[in-house]
């Protein structure tokens, strides 16, 4: 099942390690399967409020995503962006194609969820 990695990253200056952070991430991506989604795009805020710019990587599964946070290659980069931007980064998996929350809710009421 699809799997995303999110990441909400504040606003901060600019700095020459981000740019190379953006330069070497897609590279780290390719083995496996990682594209990005949503990549620092204006946040039309709706509810609440939204510091920061939100970023979307996509990945075939949890695993691939997981093999990706964790591969040495991702794990040299990564203080090139933590050491400037200030942020937290999830991962989580989608819902299949057919997913419907109204049948979400029946199975929960008859679990006894309420």
């Amino acid at each position: 099942m699809t799997a995303y990695a999110l990441a909400h990253l504040r606003k901060a200056p600019l700095h020459a390690e981000v740019l190379e952070y953006l330069e070497r991430i897609q590279a780290t991506l390719l083995p496996f399967g990682g594209r990005f989604i949503v990549h620092g795009a204006p946040v039309e805020v709706l509810e609440g409020d939204w510091p920061g710019d939100l970023v979307v990587i996509e990945f075939p599964d949890l695993s691939g995503a997981r093999s990706w946070y964790r591969s040495s290659a991702y794990q040299e980069i990564k203080p090139l962006r933590t050491r400037h931007l200030a942020g937290e980064v999830i991962l989580v998996e989608g819902v299949d194609a057919d997913h419907d929350s109204s049948a979400m809710a029946a199975a929960i009421r008859r679990a006894g969820g309420h």
